[in-house]
């Protein structure tokens, strides 16, 4: 009797039609950024049209991504150099782009050294495998809202992970507590989480972390570039940044470009560099890209009208959402969750959107966000104008009362 053949097509299928009957399969959108027009982009339909279209969800919250100092210092490595970089850091890859990239963001920390990865996931996937690895007997205590990268990189340690409740620094020392002072210990957090929009209380985990003999590792990839005063993040605006042990960031957010970092005391770093398997064996990237982040990075420490600009913009669209009544998370930072609360509800408002009045917003569904909290993750970047902020308010509170898509979410 022959063995009937597994059907490995229809295996996977099945798997996409169940989470497409839950309303979280994830469609991507074709875009094309305009040059010099931020948030403007060119929408590439499905049906081959194009339009134009006003982006409400990009991470690229200063616009450093359209800068001209950005721009040109991008353009001149490709003339000067070339695209690639050749290989890994080890093997041709370390480029003087990297070696100044590095020495801005240790200088943005205020820290011995700097490390550049390929992406902030793999600085943080890295980074934490590293160190929950080399220390003996580690313990590493997680905020329950850490990204996912961070949790990678923590199950690769295969230290012991304790899991405490978001930002809640009572729970936090109750976990301390239990543990052997002397036992190797990392504390792991985010400054901004970018789905709820909130902040971590820092200055309480790290006096929680000098107590209790702890390592602090803080993931500022929502908030390098936007807060301080040379933008370094949070921790820079608290005046803490020689608190913290280290720190990581992103080159792909608000400075516009694309890649990861880490920042600490140079014996960290350097083990890091040496035994991180994702840095040691990842072609790294190219001069152009690590000189647009430079130009960024350092047009960054020295001007507050991008900080200023997205702090009005925040501002007032956070009192538009108030004075129409709509579901917002009501966090401190610059991140603006707008609650639907059920998964095909979420993808119909964001089609109506893009349909009817060209703007863009990408749903945010489970297992990104819990069920039952689906959301449009809204960013009010400083190169939007108050026209576009006051045209997306009206267009909301439209849906809302009209359509009432949102109504689950006000229950």
């Amino acid at each position: 009797m022959t063995a009937q053949k597994f059907d490995y097509n229809a295996h996977f299928e099945n798997a996409l039609n169940g989470i497409k009957a839950e309303g979280r399969y994830r469609v991507f959108a074709t875009l094309e950024r305009i040059c010099g027009r931020f948030p403007r982009a060119m929408y590439h339909a499905p049906d081959g049209t194009q339009r134009e279209v006003t982006i409400w969800c990009s991470n690229d919250y200063l616009g450093m991504g359209q800068h001209p100092k950005v721009i040109a210092a991008a353009q001149a490595a490709l003339r000067d150099c070339g695209t690639g970089a050749g290989g890994t850091r080890n093997i041709s890859g370390t480029t003087i782009y990297h070696k100044m990239l590095e020495e801005s963001v240790a200088d943005l920390h205020r820290k011995e050294a700097g490390l550049v990865f390929s992406s902030g996931y793999v600085a943080n996937e890295a980074a934490l495998g590293v160190l929950g690895k080399m220390l003996p007997n580690c313990v590493i205590f997680s905020d329950a809202m850490n990204h996912a990268s961070m949790i990678h990189g923590m199950r690769d340690s295969k230290a012991e992970r304790i899991i405490f409740r978001h930002n809640d620094v009572e729970h936090l020392e109750s976990l301390l507590k239990a543990q052997d002072k002397a036992r190797p210990k990392i504390i792991a957090f985010e400054s901004v989480y970018s789905m709820d929009g909130d902040i971590a209380p820092i200055k309480a985990i790290v006096e929680l972390a000098q107590e209790y003999n702890a390592l602090t590792y803080l993931d500022e990839v929502h908030a390098v570039g936007l807060y301080g005063p040379r933008g370094g993040g949070v921790a820079e605006d608290l005046d803490i940044l020689r608190h913290i042990d280290v720190i990581e960031g992103t080159f792909g957010k608000a400075y516009g470009a694309m890649g990861g970092f880490i920042t600490g005391s140079r014996a960290i770093v350097d083990a890091v560099r040496s035994f991180a398997s994702s840095f040691i064996f990842t072609t790294s990237l190219p001069p152009a890209v690590l000189a647009a982040a430079h130009a960024a990075v350092e047009h960054l420490k020295i001007s507050p009208f991008e900080r200023r600009r997205v702090r009005q913009n925040v501002q007032r669209f956070k009192t538009g959402l108030e004075r129409a009544g709509l579901p917002y998370m009501k966090g401190q930072s610059h991140i603006v969750p707008l609650i639907v609360g059920e998964p095909n509800c979420c993808r119909e408002v964001t089609d109506i959107l893009l349909r009817e009045h060209n703007i863009y917003v990408q749903p945010i569904n489970y297992p990104t966000v819990p069920r039952g909290t689906e959301r449009l993750r809204l960013t009010a970047t400083a190169a939007h104008s108050e026209a576009d902020i006051d045209h997306m308010i009206d267009v909301l509170t439209e849906l809302w009362a009209s359509h009432q898509y949102l109504s689950a979410a006000a229950a």
